[in-house]
């Protein structure tokens, strides 16, 4: 997809709907909903509004349908845009619109659950993420009701190429069969969460001499009413047979949190585990992929829940859900491509022109 136009990616999805009685073309309401979210848009309501107000200007730059003797652009109505984007393949969808990890030094494996999309006996959706370290969304894919995130982890990560990437995910995904895809399929690097799901390897993961590993590192930071040092010690452990694929290297991070208001101090202890040598990676490196793991929360799932309100859509039926984070992800990755790095403002940057800026942003001619 290299090279491609965000028009040109579109092309490639094959329209879900029966020809009889199609009016408005498939890529031109798809261009419409994902304009409308880059301004803003949060419901399905909202990008019937966007669509509805739209100038001949804009139509006519999002393709949309041509009617009458003069020519006249018209818009796809609410119930059009909220049919075609339920119906819609999501994971045609993710694949052409989401970024290529190549080139980036790890990439965040994590879920989320869109609490709103819980209807009837229907749980609420999960989607199960992967986010670049630079923040950009790669992929995304809506958990089964009756399985878990586990199961989801190769399909994920399956069409992308991972050479020499780091991947890291959270003690869920400290699964052997995980570690073996990562290296031996994919090339790629892993630092994995270990905790009480995997207790064997926790209980040797604490007895190791910490106390002693010489080779740490100290990160310092003070921002939003608090302060925190994180402490990373990383250890060799090919010789100590932990029964677990590719393992060279374990850390473990101590987190200190002060509470600048209150004065109270928390710790946490977390251990890792990777196939990185103590060459590939130092206590710093370790640390900083871990950090990467944990901001998939804040620049994906909080944005997500803060800038869209993603929490409390009502939207529920169909593939809706998935798709409209789908549309949700390309604008924060687009966002975040022209230099926004707080998406509330760049939404609110691109409000102010709603039916030019978005269209900039996303490269529409």
């Amino acid at each position: 997809m290299a090279g491609l136009s965000l028009v040109e990616r579109l092309r490639l999805l094959p329209d879900p709907r029966r020809r009889r009685g199609v009016r408005h073309p498939f890529v031109a309401v798809l261009l419409v909903a994902a304009s409308a979210v880059v301004s803003g848009a949060r419901s399905y309501a909202a990008i019937g509004q966007w669509a509805a107000n739209a100038p001949q200007h804009t139509l006519v730059r999002l393709g949309a349908r041509v009617a009458g003797a003069l020519g006249m652009r018209v818009a796809p109505s609410a119930a059009t845009i909220r049919r075609v984007i339920a119906l819609v393949c999501p994971g045609g969808l993710v694949d052409l619109t989401g970024a290529d990890p190549v080139g980036s030094e790890s990439v965040a494996v994590d879920v989320k659950t869109a609490r709103g999309s819980r209807h009837d006996t229907s749980p609420a959706a999960h989607l199960l993420a992967a986010m670049t370290d630079d923040g950009r969304t790669v992929t995304q894919l809506r958990v089964p009701d009756k399985t878990n995130e586990i199961t989801c982890f190769a399909s994920l990560l399956k069409p992308y190429s991972l050479t020499g990437i780091t991947v890291t995910a959270d003690a869920l995904h400290t699964q052997r069969a995980h570690v073996r895809f990562l290296v031996e399929e994919k090339k790629a690097h892993y630092l994995l969460v270990v905790k009480a799901n995997q207790p064997e390897l926790h209980r040797r993961l604490r007895s190791l001499p910490w106390k002693e590993v010489t080779a740490r590192h100290y990160d310092r930071e003070a921002g939003h009413g608090r302060k925190e040092t994180r402490v990373t010690r990383a250890l060799t452990v090919t010789d100590l047979d932990l029964d677990f694929p590719h393992a060279v290297q374990a850390a473990r991070i101590l987190r200190y949190r002060t509470d600048l208001k209150t004065g109270i101090v928390s710790r946490q202890t977390i251990y890792a585990i990777t196939d990185l040598t103590s060459h590939q990676a130092s206590p710093q490196r370790l640390g900083r992929l871990a950090r990467s793991q944990w901001t998939i929360e804040n620049r994906l799932h909080f944005v997500r829940d803060t800038a869209f309100r993603e929490d409390t859509s009502k939207i529920r039926t169909g593939h809706g859900p998935e798709n409209m984070a789908t549309l949700r992800n390309l604008a924060i990755n687009t966002l975040r491509r022209h230099g926004h790095r707080n998406i509330a403002a760049g939404l609110r940057h691109a409000s102010y022109e709603p039916f030019s800026r978005p269209l900039d942003l996303l490269g529409l001619a």
